[in-house]
């Protein structure tokens, strides 16, 4: 798919497409005619990519642990990473317990208001 359909797809601007490639993050392959062609699970990573910018990893870690996500495990890589792996999954859970705690107050609010 081209970049125009990708940035359509993920509601990602073309520039923040370009930007994941800069960073090592995306790849695409470029057509006779130079446009860059993005291979059928492009939208899958560029959803884990946004995912792991909005948990606020930098792209430097995004890059690294990319791999373990989006099921291009490569041995040699994941391995090193499971301690950080292992902190974002936790903070990941810290952050989701507490939205469910925020939930539920809304909810009884809510409830109590209505």
């Amino acid at each position: 798919m081209r970049i125009g359909e990708l940035s359509e797809r993920m509601g990602a601007s073309p520039r923040s497409l370009r930007y994941y490639e800069q960073q090592g993050l995306l790849t695409s392959e470029r057509g006779s005619n130079g446009y860059r062609e993005y291979a059928a699970n492009a939208v899958a990573t560029v959803e884990t990519i946004r995912a792991l910018l909005d948990m606020g990893l930098p792209t430097v870690l995004v890059k690294d642990v990319l791999p373990c996500t989006v099921g291009e495990r490569s041995e040699a890589a994941c391995p090193q990473l499971l301690g950080q792996i292992a902190a974002l999954r936790d903070d990941v859970r810290t952050r989701a317990a507490r939205f469910e705690q925020i939930d539920a107050s809304l909810s009884s609010y809510l409830s109590a208001n209505a």
